[in-house]
Formats: structure tokens, sequence, C-alpha cells
């Protein structure tokens, strides 16, 4: 399995290797870019977060505990900042901006799984294994990293193996240029109960995982987004997907002009598997991808069964993708030019409100 490069664990410690230096204005008034796309108000919060004690935080939830929310930007300086993150309901509009030069610089980490042992007893679940867990509405961040370190290799005695990156299930959420790092069940996207529809959208981000990596059952969209399937060494080396979107939603995962690439064999990766969370028959999930490159690790069969409940009865779809693993076959289903048009990011995300996050503009 691929290591990555921006972090080095050595003793049990977790120390950057490749982190920048920046330039910031004194704690509580740096100039972070506007990502609404508007200038700043007045009224706007503005703090900052350093762990070297510089800022007016030395953590990112000491940040979010304090804040009134409304509009809220948190800033946060290079560094790794360790602990679980949690955004409440109750705190809408934060903003987390990463102040480093490049989204690697500032890393928000936890490393549980779902199979880690709760320090009162039983274990933490996959959605207690998450690092950063979103249900403030209109969340946004940019320009940072969120990790699940969970060691699999240290912990052969845990054999429930999901680690969260990042939980969502908030509506309205965006981010550009982040990075969500882990291995199994990577980024959650999900939603408050299974009557609710959240959306999220992803810009120009960066997703790692091997198996099941994107899932859940929020609307979501990916547009120029680099998704890369990491090498288990086993076969099947991984699963990018497993939506489990309600019956009743009509849009659930879209990726648009992004890239599927793999350090694992060719053909050993599937596109996605159809998640039936406790078993639910409307959980008929969705997953499109068009118009992206698909590497030669995805295979002539791209979508797999999962367990009893196969895929074909799920809805996946492509539309005009390319690489040597976009191959159009009866195993590959592919939209029609009707379809579509009607499979947009802009439709996705419009929702009863007309939602039409700056960032697909």
């Amino acid at each position: 399995m691929r290591r990555r490069t921006f972090l080095r664990l050595s003793a049990g410690a977790i120390t950057v290797t490749s982190a920048g230096v920046v330039a910031t204005e004194p704690s509580g008034a740096f100039a972070a870019p506007s990502t609404s796309g508007t200038p700043h108000h007045d009224a706007q919060q503005r703090v900052v977060v350093a762990a070297d004690g510089s800022g007016d935080f030395v953590s990112v939830q000491a940040a979010i505990d304090a804040s009134a929310g409304g509009d809220v930007v948190i800033g946060v300086r290079p560094g790794v900042y360790h602990g679980q993150v949690v955004v409440p309901a109750g705190k809408p509009g934060i903003t987390l901006y990463g102040l480093g030069r490049r989204p690697r610089d500032v890393v928000i980490a936890d490393d549980r799984a779902n199979g880690t042992p709760k320090p009162d007893g039983g274990t933490w679940g996959t959605t207690g294994s998450a690092s950063v867990t979103i249900d403030g509405a209109g969340f946004r961040a940019r320009n940072l990293t969120f990790a699940n370190l969970f060691d699999e290799a240290a912990h052969p005695e845990i054999t429930n193996r999901q680690a969260v990156a990042v939980l969502t299930r908030a509506d309205r959420v965006e981010f550009r240029d982040v990075r969500f790092l882990g291995n199994q069940d990577t980024l959650y996207v999900n939603s408050a109960d299974a009557a609710t529809i959240a959306r999220a959208y992803f810009r120009d981000c960066y997703v790692e995982g091997d198996v099941d990596f994107i899932f859940g059952r929020a609307t979501a969209v990916f547009e120029r987004c680099r998704v890369h399937s990491l090498d288990r060494a086993s076969t099947p080396a991984g699963y990018v997907t497993a939506p489990s979107t309600s019956i009743t939603n009509p849009h659930g995962l879209l990726f648009t002009r992004t890239r599927f690439t793999s350090d694992a064999p060719d053909g050993s990766v599937f596109l996605g598997r159809p998640w039936h969370p406790s078993n639910d028959p409307a959980a008929i999930g969705q997953t499109v991808i068009r118009e992206s490159y698909i590497g030669a690790h995805i295979g002539a069969t791209a979508w797999s069964d999962f367990g009893t409940w196969p895929w074909r009865d799920a809805r996946f779809a492509e539309f005009r993708n390319y690489g040597p693993g976009a191959i159009v076959s009866a195993d590959r289903p592919q939209l029609t030019h009707a379809e579509a048009a009607a499979a947009t990011p802009a439709a996705f995300l419009r929702g009863t409100d007309g939602w039409a996050p700056d960032l697909c503009k």
C-alpha cells in the first residue's frame, strides 16, 4: 500500500515534513479570500488557529466552540492538528481556511477506526471514527487537508477498519482545494436522516482511499477533482463509491471533469457498489460519472454487487468518459444525451431553494 509523503510517523509522534512557511497578518486580522465569491462584510468574524500559541486559539475545536456561528472564518496556520473536530448543527456558516501555501500545509486529523476501543467501553463505530464531523449548515473549507491516520498494519487485532476522515450531515456544504486522506470509508457524505436531503459540493479536491472511500446518501457533486484508489494488495483492490441514495432522491453522487487514478494493478478496482444500510431496500444508490478520465485500474466490468444486492438495480451510469479504463460495453451503462443534459452540477445542487454555490460557476 502506498504511504503518504506529507506526514512522517515516528515513535508515535506526528510531524510535518513538507510544510510551507506563510506570512500572515496579526492574530484575528488575516485577509483570507472570501469563500463566498463576495467581499468580506464588516460583521464577519475572523480568528486564527495556531498550534504554537501565536493565534487566537491553539486548536480548531476551541475556535469552533468559541464561535457563535453565522459568518465565521477560522484561519488555520500550517501544522498538524490532531484530535476529533465537530461542527455542531447549532453553528452554521463556519469556514475553515488553511493559511499555508498548499492544502498539505494544514492537516486536521485523528486516528481511530470503527473497531477502535472507546475509553468507556465498546468501540467507536464507523460514524464515531470520523476525524471531522460536520452538522452545521453552510460549512465551507478551503486549502487544507482532512485525514484519518488509522494504521491498519499496526492494529491487526482490529478487524472493523472503517476509518472516516470527514463525515458531512449538513446541507449546503462546500469544499475547494481540499484533500481527504484515509483508507476504507475516507469520505462519508450523508444527511441527518434518510428522509432528509443534504447537498455537498467539491471542487478541485483530492480524495484517496481503497474500500468504499466515497459513500453515503447525500447529494454530492465532485467537479475537477482527483479520486485516487490506493493499492491494498488484495483482490479486488477496492471500490471507489458506495452510494446509499434514497429512492425518493433523484440526485446522488455526481463526478464531472474528474480524474480517477490509482496505484493498484490494472482492472483491480470497481467504480462502485450499492450500499443498503441495515438492508434498507429503499436505498437505491446513484453514482454518475461524466466527462472524466478513468485509469486502467478500472476493468471492463466497473460496478460490483454488494452482498446480495445487485449493482444492476442501482443507478450507476457514465457519459463520455475517456482513458484506458473508460470502456463502453453492456456492463457499463451510459446516459443518453437527454439524461446527460439533466445530470449537471447545477441540477443536482439546485434543490427547492435554488442553491447555486459560486464555486461551480
